[in-house]
């Protein structure tokens, strides 16, 4: 069943005053000067780049500006957020009692706090400013489907994809300094997951699709962006697979739609039909996700290998 979600990512780079306060407060008149530039599109969810609020300051000016949630800065934007009706992943530094965090805070359609994740790989200079490290991949469970968060350095280490690969997520909004590039195209294309990056910058944002194709990239001229997705999606390899596709067309038309990654020898299965989900055609055609399959070689070798151990063992 299709389960369409428009995702839209603002690319900023800040505006730097001539005091501290100066700077926060062009900031966030930026900011929601973007979403609401961003709400015409009326999408689901909205990222925004790493420490939004505070992009112009040095580090040690964002760490000692770091604001407890609820907080002045985050009832401007979470105002903005019950207004429209809009999930708005807002990346600011948050503070918890005597902790900072690099946090990407998430705002339910109702203006909300649905929760944070706090960065868990931060830089080196981040941690010398005072900023805590997270420690652990934190899935949002929406209305829309299961939705993760990495910011920036994160990128660099495999832990925070795996904790959200393997809780399900089927997007990871990626807040950042820097475009992450071929490395957000791999994590798309390994792991079977969108990812929308959100950077402070004035171009470079972009939405990728689960075989790492770029749907969508921002630019000086267009630093909004978005797209409507179909969560309703299955990774498949070709092996075992392709030669039933005819049949699954000929049964469901354009409600199924493949697209075919080669050399790559993945397919990307979506559905759009009402009666059925991808999940279902899977079963009903007995089809294998690429996860499966590499399972199932994994199993192969390791019985032809016991197997080849034990004629070894009769010999002796």
């Amino acid at each position: 069943m299709a389960k369409n979600v428009r995702v839209a990512t603002v690319t900023f780079r800040g505006i730097r005053g001539e005091t501290v306060s100066e700077t926060i407060e062009d900031n966030v008149k930026e900011i929601l000067r973007l979403l609401n530039r961003a709400v015409f599109d009326k999408p689901d969810v909205i990222c925004l780049p790493e420490c939004s609020p505070f992009l112009g300051l040095s580090l040690e000016e964002m760490v000692r500006n770091a604001e407890e949630i609820p907080g002045a800065i985050f009832t401007r934007v979470s105002s903005f957020a019950r207004r429209n009706r809009v999930h708005i992943v807002f990346p600011m530094m948050r503070r918890d009692g005597s902790k900072v965090y690099n946090s990407a805070v998430l705002i339910g359609r109702d203006g909300e706090y649905v929760g944070s994740y706090d960065k868990i790989h931060p830089t080196i200079w981040e941690i010398e400013a005072g900023v805590t490290p997270g420690v652990e991949a934190k899935v949002f469970d929406l209305e829309l489907g299961k939705i993760g968060v990495a910011i920036c350095f994160d990128l660099n280490f495999e832990d925070v994809i795996k904790g959200l690969a393997d809780n399900r997520v089927k997007i990871v909004f990626f807040p950042s300094m820097y475009p992450g590039g071929l490395q957000l195209k791999t994590w798309a294309f390994n792991h079977g997951v969108y990812m929308v990056s959100s950077i402070a910058d004035d171009r470079g944002s972009m939405i990728i699709n689960p075989l790492g194709r770029v749907l969508a990239v921002s630019s000086s001229y267009q630093p909004v962006i978005s797209c409507e997705i179909n969560l309703d999606y299955e990774v498949l390899h070709l092996d075992y697979n392709w030669e039933k596709m005819d049949r699954i067309k000929e049964k469901y038309g354009s409600k199924i739609r493949f697209e075919v990654a080669r050399p790559e020898a993945v397919f990307l299965m979506s559905c759009e039909a009402e009666e059925t989900t991808v999940g279902n055609v899977i079963e009903e055609f007995s089809l294998e996700t690429r996860e499966e399959y590499f399972k199932r070689a994994s199993e192969a070798r390791q019985a032809a290998l016991k197997k080849q151990c034990s004629q070894a063992s009769a010999k002796g």
